[in-house]
């Protein structure tokens, strides 16, 4: 297939590819520092991949994709069980790092390589196929050690070049961001995305609103963020006019890897005149629809199915849903070359995810509105509730919940119920601790915004929510009973 970064070899060689904090590379030394990890790589199956938010893991990558490898992002805070099952796993034959990077003992058997972003040599540029292997990303799988989702070539292309089209990205946009480089969203959109269509990133190192400010004030025209980073935004713009201001000069604000609350999506469209703009992925899937530039910025959806993507709706049965009307409920099911293609090491996990007519069960519920916008109202696991005989998102609870002044987060949960199936339970951080809102006045709250039967029954105080490094709330983590 062609290069997944012609603009190593086509965009001139001054032009800025990558910037963490005050270090940067131009294409030209991007290409030369990449290329000599691709040849120190070239003819290994799987390399590890310390993902530490710097310079030398951007190159690292790149360098691995060059030379044809299949690169394994290893975070960096993972626990040294996790760490041992997942090289055990992909089995790689070296790991990459920066050079002052201590590594921890799981890693003591592989040979290292330290990632030099001053070396230069002209890439192998290997001759890869649609097909082989470009990323094993793991899992963070609520059951049992992470699965490894093997993703080829083409899906990385596929995606990139979908998105491209939906957000109208160019080689003349600048990207800023913050987020972590082992996942999807912050190594695939993040990195290679700019640098598949020549433009440039400029990686905060760690999120602030601050940082922000000053990269959009300073020529970044997009910037992607997780929900918590939106929300942190929200709340700093009242008392930050200068964060407003360079928030409203930017050409696209994206979210992801989770559901924005409405409420955010409102406090940042007030105070700037912009709209974030959703998107919808998985690790296994890449990415299955977004907002599209071009088109309406709906709070709380994610717009409609990518270029080359088929999306459907299923009953719990696996009929498929027709009906566009914002209220029937299904399983998102997903088919296209944007898709894995296994689980490493696991064919009955790969067998299972998959329908006989070859879509993907995301295991994400959702509704279609008639002109095909999609809204998700949760995990089939952890968020759609039986009560009463309805099925209900947790998602559009929890939104219903945050626009009360006095609750600063909200998770919504069912739990078995004699009566009902299961009851709904509101676990809220209150904005006030001394003072938090009463049980009843939520449980109204809800049913005038929504329906009586989606109201809570149940309503649990907490400290904080517990969240993944992704800004995700971690339901199962959540107190038993």
């Amino acid at each position: 297939m062609s290069s997944l970064f012609p603009a190593l070899t086509d965009a001139p060689s001054a032009r800025p590819a990558l910037r963490f904090g005050p270090r940067s590379l131009t294409y030209g030394q991007l290409a030369g520092a990449a290329g000599a990890v691709g040849a120190r790589v070239r003819g290994e199956g799987r390399v590890a991949v310390w993902a530490t938010p710097e310079l030398e893991t951007a190159v690292a990558v790149v360098g691995v994709l060059l030379a044809g490898a299949a690169a394994v992002p290893l975070n960096p805070k993972s626990g040294e069980k996790e760490l041992a099952h997942i090289l055990g796993d992909s089995a790689p034959s070296v790991v990459l790092a920066a050079p002052g990077d201590e590594l921890p003992p799981a890693l003591a058997g592989l040979t290292r390589i330290d990632v030099d972003v001053e070396a230069r040599e002209e890439g192998p540029f290997a001759d890869a196929g649609d097909g082989d292997p470009a990323l094993i990303v793991y899992t963070s799988g609520t059951t049992g050690p992470p699965k490894g989702a093997v993703l080829p070539r083409l899906a990385l292309a596929t995606t990139l070049d979908a998105l491209a089209d939906a957000w109208r990205w160019t080689g003349e946009d600048v990207l800023t961001h913050g987020l972590p480089l082992f996942h999807v969203h912050g190594l695939v959109l993040g990195v290679l995305g700019p640098l598949r269509r020549g433009g440039s990133v400029r990686h905060l190192g760690r999120f602030s609103t601050g940082g922000v400010a000053a990269e959009l004030s300073g020529g970044a025209t997009m910037l992607f963020g997780v929900p918590t980073m939106y929300h942190r935004i929200a709340e700093a713009l009242p008392g930050d006019p200068e964060l407003a201001k360079a928030l409203a000069g930017a050409r696209l604000l994206v979210s992801g890897s989770a559901a924005l609350p409405v409420h955010d999506h409102e406090r940042i469209a007030a105070a700037t005149g912009r709209r974030v703009i959703e998107r919808y992925g998985m690790t296994e899937t890449l990415m299955n629809t977004s907002v599209r530039a071009d088109g309406e910025a709906r709070a709380g959806t994610v717009g409609v199915p990518l270029p080359g993507v088929e999306l459907r709706l299923v009953e719990e049965d696996g009929t498929p849903i027709t009906a566009y009307d914002g209220e029937t409920v299904g399983e998102i099911q997903v088919r296209g070359p944007n898709l894995f293609t296994e689980y490493l090491n696991r064919p009955d996990a790969t067998a299972a995810a998959f329908t006989a007519d070859g879509f993907f069960r995301t295991g994400d519920m959702a509704v279609r509105e008639a002109d095909g916008y999609v809204r998700i109202v949760g995990r089939k696991a952890t968020d759609l509730i039986k009560s009463g005989g309805y099925k209900i998102g947790a998602g559009e609870i929890e939104n219903a919940l945050l626009e009360h002044p006095g609750v600063r987060e909200a998770a919504v949960t069912g739990e078995p119920d004699a009566d009902l199936g299961e009851r709904i339970v509101a676990w809220i951080v209150p904005a006030d601790p001394h003072s938090p809102p009463g049980e009843r006045e939520l449980a109204d709250h809800v049913a005038r915004r929504l329906a009586p039967h989606k109201r809570p029954r149940v309503v649990r105080f907490l400290d904080a929510l517990p969240r993944n490094d992704m800004g995700k709330i971690m339901k199962r983590a959540l107190p038993q009973g």
